[in-house]
């Protein structure tokens, strides 16, 4: 049995990972900036490449499942590279982020340089944004009484850039009987409808997409729970002992595994406002994962954007892009423990995304354009 950080390697000899298992893997890595222990290593196995990890993290969409199709399996080379699905990937690719960030880290005195930072301290030093953070609030409800243009669907063209290098443009149909069918065309996008693989009900986002959707009714409380336990967030609805007892592991083993690998990392000491930070960490994560997922559904759109509103981190702005009025959603640094950033814009009329940029230390620059239209499901 090996972990993660041992398959690196692999990946100088496998073909390039799609471009959804690096979204994934930056998912991964976003939810671990803050605290290395919250990413669960040691989880694939070359001899049977397992992946234990939540299955919001797992690829499982239909759609895209073709990645282990004959004819794909063909092409893809013998041996360890050819067997790591899609799955492995994104924890190789996340862990091989993780571990260059924190052994970079430890060279220069980084983990212990980053008690500097926001998220080390021992009390929240965040500024409360909430006046700023209300247009989220106004726009998940204004969208609901949204009357679109002609159509029964929007289809969003997703162009995703990473650095300098175009990774992937990403078809979907978003119908408004809230069906979801996405592909790498529009001809994949009609063999999904001929297919009934409907995502928004079996696919790998599923559980997100849902939670958004009941996040658009409910009280900011109850919405930030229904998330984070569709991501199977482990310190969700603890008591603070038990909190407390799964945060202690949690630390103790990822310190374990950094120092094989010939890193440093301190464990950070429980604390409710760590707990708490940890939570708006994934909940940045998972509902802007939901987000991407569901852009065409406006209940999705509300929820998240309500969802988004209780992060005391988030910044909103009023912006201009083409012309068209915009709103910049901004999570820095202090949403991720001191590291990165990530910055959505959306159109402050239907809250539908038009770029989301990531910065990830290590990683090249990310962004994905979206372009959106009204169509009709029977026309493509």
């Amino acid at each position: 049995m090996t972990d993660e950080l041992d398959l690196v390697g692999a990946l100088g000899s496998a073909e390039p990972l799609r471009p959804e298992a690096y979204q994934r893997a930056r998912a991964v890595l976003r939810a671990a900036m803050a605290d290395p222990g919250a990413v669960r290593l040691g989880a694939i196995s070359a001899e049977d490449t397992t992946v234990e990890a939540p299955s919001t993290m797992q690829t499982t969409t239909t759609t895209r499942d073709h990645a282990s199709s004959p004819a794909l399996q063909r092409r893809r080379r013998i041996g360890l590279a050819g067997r790591l699905g899609i799955g492995a990937g994104v924890g190789v690719a996340a862990a091989a982020a993780v571990v260059a960030v924190v052994l970079n880290s430890s060279a220069t005195g980084g983990t212990e340089a980053s008690k500097d930072s926001p998220a080390a301290t021992t009390g929240s030093t965040t500024v409360d944004k909430s006046a700023e953070r209300a247009p989220l609030m106004t726009l998940a409800g204004s969208i609901k009484t949204v009357t679109p243009p002609a159509g029964d669907a929007w289809l969003v063209k997703a162009t995703q850039v990473n650095g300098a290098k175009t990774m992937q443009v990403v078809y979907t149909l978003y119908t408004d009987g809230h069906e979801i069918y996405t592909g790498n065309s529009v001809r994949d996008i009609k063999r999904a409808i001929a297919r009934h693989q409907d995502q928004m009900t079996d696919g790998g986002y599923a559980p997100l997409l849902k939670a958004a959707v009941a996040a658009a009714d409910s009280s900011p409380a109850d919405g930030r729970t229904q998330m984070l336990k569709a991501a199977e967030d482990p310190l969700v609805g603890l008591d603070p002992a038990a909190q407390k007892a799964a945060w202690d592991k949690q630390q103790a083993r990822a310190q374990v595994i950094v120092k094989q690998k010939g890193g440093n990392y301190k464990p950070k000491p429980y604390s409710p406002q760590a707990v708490e930070r940890h939570f708006d960490n994934a909940l940045w994560t998972y509902s802007t994962q939901a987000l991407s997922a569901g852009d065409g559904n406006t209940q999705v759109r509300a929820g998240v954007l309500r969802l988004l509103s209780t992060i005391p981190a988030v910044s909103v702005e009023n912006s201009t892009t083409h012309g068209k009025a915009t709103l910049t959603i901004t999570a820095g640094p202090e949403v991720f423990g001191g590291e990165g950033s990530e910055v959505l814009t959306i159109d402050a009329t239907t809250g539908m995304l038009v770029k989301d940029v990531s910065t990830v230390p290590g990683l090249p620059r990310a962004s994905t354009t979206y372009e959106s239209s009204r169509v009709t499901k029977a026309g493509l």
